[in-house]
């Protein structure tokens, strides 16, 4: 029987992991987050799981304030690469399954094609280059571990751009969102969905693969489509575009990061939502989560 650990239980996928995981298989899985246990500490994860007796770990623990880490280099790395080093050290020993949650910046997006596996990996920032040099260290540790790449997450939990969009409407008549950087918002639902339906497979196969909704959109595109989604129409029509260079940040970003998810539907079968009817649901799921206090 699979008994599962997922880390970063507080953040927007593991808040979606739990929903979905307590519903599908319940009660087999420990959630641990920061307040829980310092995951950079080495002692205190090999006592976590030599403790736990656990079958697999999902772990949703990072450091994500992409501008903050160009400042924050040391904690950005303890934990982008400090955690995954930590699980991965015992995961042979006690057959461990690991899925490990990385990140379109790996790449710089200087393509017009969505990245595949394959690709090499070429990060910008600080934020993408710990992160890289995680998955590197967790194969290189954990040679069965599975690294699913992800971006642009968002979800009714937590800080991310939707929630942000949202707020700017309440207070502002006019907003200027960045027209040429491209991905695809990814609602951390489906990846959650994903993920546990990777956990309930009869199979197993280590290496890495994508993960994102279906489509392409510049944040321009993706503001505007949050305010129409809303009800707030008159508000999308006064959403003005800018570009890269007019909009500085401490942490150089792709212009172009759509990952190709071809491998992940063909291994395990998966349907993977167009972002625009991801978009839909998650904000009535939070419609729903305001009606009820």
């Amino acid at each position: 029987m699979a008994k599962i650990l997922v880390t970063g239980s507080e953040g927007q996928l593991g808040h979606e992991l739990r929903s979905v995981l307590e519903r599908v298989m319940p009660g087999v899985t420990t959630y641990v987050d920061r307040a829980d246990i310092d995951l950079t500490d080495r002692d205190a994860v090999e006592t976590l799981l030599r403790d736990g007796n656990f079958t697999h770990v999902v772990n949703c623990a990072a450091y994500t304030a992409v501008d903050r880490a160009e400042e924050e280099k040391l904690q950005c790395k303890e934990a982008n690469v400090g955690i995954p080093s930590n699980l991965g050290r015992l995961a042979d020993e006690l057959n461990l399954r690991i899925i490990h949650i990385s990140t379109d910046y790996v790449f710089d997006g200087h393509t017009w094609i969505p990245y595949t596996e394959g690709d090499k990996p070429e990060p910008l920032s600080v934020y993408g280059t710990t992160k890289r040099k995680g998955e590197t260290a967790l194969m290189g540790l954990a040679p069965t571990a599975m690294i699913i790449r992800t971006g642009w997450l968002y979800s009714p939990y937590g800080h991310n751009f939707l929630k942000t969009v949202l707020k700017l409407a309440a207070k502002e008549n006019r907003m200027t969102m960045v027209a040429d950087q491209t991905g695809t918002p990814t609602y951390a639902a489906d990846l959650a969905e994903a993920i546990v339906a990777i956990l309930s497979s009869k199979h197993w196969t280590p290496g890495i693969f994508h993960y994102s909704n279906e489509g392409v959109a510049s944040w321009y595109d993706f503001a505007v489509a949050v305010l129409e989604e809303s009800g707030l129409s008159d508000k999308a029509a006064m959403v003005e575009s800018m570009l890269t260079v007019d909009y500085p940040t401490p942490a150089t970003r792709p212009y172009y990061s759509v990952l190709c998810k071809a491998k992940i539907k063909a291994t395990y079968g998966l349907k993977i939502p167009h972002w625009r009817e991801a978009l839909r649901r998650c904000i009535s799921q939070m419609s729903t989560i305001k009606d009820n206090g």
